[in-house]
């Protein structure tokens, strides 16, 4: 399995165009994890709308992209870990 993490703040935008590109890759062994950083723009909202297409997500505050990074990793159960930030 591969997780595909993807790493968001204010970038709604962004964040509504990678997520649909990560789903709508054909391979079905694709374990989907999104960390926000309680983005303020409607990116959770976003997230929402996409939640049944990720087996996991979290919006909350955290000290930069690298945690972000970090606690997506604390989440992933793949065999690989490929990071897919927004935009």
């Amino acid at each position: 399995m591969i997780s595909v993490i993807t790493v968001n703040f204010n970038q709604k935008e962004e964040l509504k165009r990678t997520i649909k590109s990560v789903v709508s890759q054909t391979y079905e062994n694709i374990e989907f994890i999104v960390v926000d950083a309680a983005s303020s723009d409607g990116s959770v909202d976003v997230i929402k709308k996409y939640k049944d297409k990720m087996q996991k997500w979290v919006s909350e505050p955290d000290e930069g992209i690298y945690d972000g990074m970090n606690k997506g990793i604390e989440m992933a159960t793949g065999d690989w870990i490929v990071f897919m930030n927004s935009g």
